[in-house]
């Protein structure tokens, strides 16, 4: 059983990545309706992914005798000025949800509770991993600068960063 403060913890994590996926899913939807095939496809993904995250969480915590809660979600921003706008947006709240995945175990140390703590180590490495990409991703706009005809050969390459689903 997991303590009130873990189980509020968790939910605020849930809801974080619930709403991760929106975010991900309304730049997908700014990316194709701009042509940006291969960024729409890798938003996509990820949309797919932070609702993955979500859900591990939400069992993890009915697992431990926690009630998950389902909150009402932000509603996420829907335009960009450019994909370098995008991307420094992704980079922006991939920090915050590091940030807020730390928080989270620094709780379950104050709870001395090891099993989310280990649990939790996961989501640790992959937020090191999201940011990582949205790192190398601004390195790349960057690299384009100005040149628009690179943002052709930009997006195919978002396209193959897109990892693929363990079956």
């Amino acid at each position: 059983m997991v303590s009130d403060k873990i189980e509020k913890a968790l939910n605020k994590q849930i809801r974080i990545e619930a709403e991760s996926s929106q975010i991900y899913l309304s730049m997908a939807c700014w990316a194709e309706k701009k042509g940006f095939e291969g960024v729409a496809e890798f938003m996509f993904a990820q949309a797919d992914e932070e609702r993955e995250h979500m859900l591990k969480l939400l069992r993890y915590l009915i697992e431990r005798g926690g009630n998950a809660e389902i909150s009402e979600l932000s509603k996420p921003a829907s335009v960009f000025n450019s994909p370098k706008e995008m991307f420094e947006e992704v980079l922006k709240h991939e920090i915050f949800v590091s940030e807020s995945i730390n928080d989270l175990v620094a709780v379950t140390f104050e709870e001395r509770d090891f099993a989310t703590h280990n649990f939790l180590q996961w989501y640790v490495a992959e937020q090191i991993e999201e940011e990582a990409t949205a790192r190398t991703i601004l390195d790349k706009i960057n690299l384009i600068g100005d040149d628009r005809s690179g943002f052709y050969l930009f997006d195919k390459d978002v396209r193959s960063m897109i990892t693929p689903k363990a079956e």
